[in-house]
């Protein structure tokens, strides 16, 4: 039975992670790196593609779960008939090899246990080799290779594919399952002492946690959205993927289904300001260097995304063997909007390094060199169509808010010249383009007669990226078109009581067919912007319904479907919990102004 994505709680060691069920089932797990090919792969097809389940035997759901503390340990709680039973779930930071440890204890009563193992590389379609040596199992196929043991060793079989384990516990009694991945043709990796790396976890998060500056009424949330984007950086280069997952799909049935696995530029501001606000000053340098290092290079050949270690090619493939998550196909590895021209991707760079030079971050030259290079490119590029924020596999329009953030590229270029003049170039020339833009923008993406902003150019549909508007600066808050553009997106895009991106109805823009839920980010964007024109009481009251959608452990999917009640995309979603933490901090402002 395929399980509701919400359903899924999230470990990882900061270069991967997991997605563990309810039902003690880890179903998705890519090794060694979070766009890896998946030796679990259940996530998007059945057992047979790969999974861990550890439970008690004839068990169904856990009685209750929470991660321990402010980490990414995981305790799920199981009440039997015949006693209870507590199942902790982690991956320690690494080294070198990546260990899931599992680690049962007996609370009450007597319980028995059970463990079965379906190891399937390549994303579900490989099975390996197994054999057992020194106590331990080994799985080799190909490049991989994964050890499994157990402390202490418990009874283990081969059973259809798949290493079994029998075992029971009593009241203090524990077991720890240790599953390693190295590469096949290196010596097996130092064996970790389950236990000890269970402290040195707890400890880890509990510092990192006690980092965290904000200290308002949503601390509980913010911190666990912060504790959500820290496991989703790949520690090694500080990129922040945007999800651990692909293809979740964005209706269930349908073919919106993407792979998320990779470090996209439009994220950038609004990441660097999260985590800068709430006191994360070395991880916002971290996401700092790592997109400086991205898009180095010929401004043409800027990308929307790029791999955690800010790899280029990306090339999209469909994995025909999976039926997709609840049969939503196709699955799809790779992601082909990686080739897509993407104009705003161009201001969130400039806005995101702005930022960090206001936050005093941003010092080296060669980093104002490279915006005055991205600068140059727009400039001569500004006035051209492309695909837009939302990666849209239509023809290329005049989207509005690829060129409103033109106007920021060009507005912070001015604002950076007239704080530090001492800095290369014109701020006259900048000054020239903003106001450009703004006029055109102005002239053609504004609707009068239903006094909006609209998608592109000469549309009647809306876009929610318009909501925007107020907070990047390009129009004050109370600018009437401000206002009628929030109007006129929470009444046409609004999908019971939450906001979806854009229509998806009659002949949509992205040219697919189907539906998708209300898009979370752009919900929480619609709370910035009733707060930031003075309605405080309504952008409280829809904080506080995005709160009640997070799941039992506090995490968010990309979209939410109030029809059905379901999360929707892939999970958890970076840009839903940077949209959390932007809104909380931006509440807590005006609760202190207040």
């Amino acid at each position: 039975m395929t399980q509701r994505i919400e359903d899924y709680a999230l470990i990882g060691d900061l270069q991967t992670a997991a997605l563990v069920g309810k039902d003690g089932s880890i179903d998705w797990l890519c090794l060694p790196r979070f766009d890896s090919a998946a030796c679990f792969a259940a996530l998007l097809g059945d057992e047979n593609n790969g999974h861990w389940r550890i439970a008690p035997k004839g068990a169904g759901v856990c009685t209750r779960r929470g991660y321990v503390g402010d980490s990414l340990v995981l305790e799920s709680l199981w009440e039997t008939r015949t006693g209870t039973v507590r199942v902790l779930d982690f991956m320690p930071q690494r080294d070198v090899a990546p260990d899931v440890m599992r680690i049962v204890e007996g609370v009450s009563g007597r319980v028995e246990m059970s463990s079965v193992l379906r190891l399937r590389f390549d994303y579900g379609s490989i099975v390996p080799w197994v054999r057992r040596t020194d106590g331990r199992r080994v799985a080799i196929a190909g490049p991989d290779s994964v050890w499994l043991r157990s402390e202490p060793e418990v009874k283990t079989w081969g059973q259809q594919n798949a290493t079994c384990s029998s075992f029971t516990v009593e009241p203090g009694e524990k077991v720890a399952f240790v599953l390693t991945w190295h590469p096949s043709h290196e010596p097996r990796p130092e064996l970790l002492d389950p236990y000890e790396a269970l402290e040195h976890s707890l400890a880890d998060w509990k510092e990192w946690a006690g980092r965290c500056r904000y200290e308002g009424p949503y601390r509980e949330a913010v911190l666990r959205s912060l504790i959500t984007l820290k496991a989703l950086t790949y520690a090694p280069t500080g990129g922040i993927v945007a999800a651990p997952t692909t293809s979740l799909p964005e209706e269930i049935g349908g073919v919106r289904n993407w792979d998320y696995r990779y470090c996209w530029l439009r994220d950038s501001t609004l990441t660097l300001n999260a985590l800068l606000a709430a006191g994360y000053t070395d991880e916002a340098r971290a996401w700092r260097d790592w997109l400086l290092r991205a898009v180095a290079g010929d401004p043409a050949d800027l990308q929307i995304m790029y791999g955690p270690a800010g790899e280029r090619r990306l090339p999209e493939t469909v994995l025909p063997w999976l039926r997709g998550y609840a049969g939503s196909a196709p699955v799809r590895i790779g992601n082909a909007a990686v080739n897509q021209l993407q104009l705003d991707v161009y201001g969130e760079v400039i806005d995101s390094m702005y930022q960090a030079r206001e936050a005093g971050l941003m010092s080296e030259t060669h980093a104002w060199s490279l915006q005055l290079s991205l600068l140059g490119f727009l400039e001569s590029t500004w006035r051209e169509p492309d695909e837009g924020l939302w990666e849209v596999r239509g023809p290329r329009r005049h989207f509005t808010h690829s060129k409103v953030m033109a106007w920021v590229a060009a507005d912070r270029a001015v604002r950076t010249l007239e704080a530090d003049p001492s800095l290369p170039g014109d701020p006259a020339r900048w000054r020239a383009m903003r106001e450009e833009v703004h006029r055109e923008v102005c002239a053609k993406a504004y609707d009068p007669d239903r006094n909006t902003f609209t998608q592109f150019y000469g549309s009647r549909e809306l876009d929610a990226a318009t909501l925007l508007i107020p907070r990047v600066g390009f129009l004050p808050p109370d600018d009437p078109r401000v206002v009628g553009t929030i109007d006129a997106v929470r009444e046409e895009l609004g999908h019971g009581g939450l906001v979806r991106r854009y229509s998806t109805e009659g002949l949509p823009v992205d040219g697919l067919p189907g539906q998708e839920g209300a898009f979370l980010a752009c919900t929480f964007w619609l709370a910035d912007a009733l707060l930031i024109t003075g309605r405080a009481d309504e952008a409280r009251e829809l904080f506080a319904r995005l709160l009640a959608l997070r799941n039992d452990v506090g995490l968010l999917a990309e979209e939410y479907e109030p029809v059905t009640g379901r999360q929707l995309g892939n999970f958890p979603q970076a840009f839903s919990h940077i949209g959390l933490v932007g809104t909380a901090l931006a509440l807590a402002g005006d609760e202190t102004a207040g």
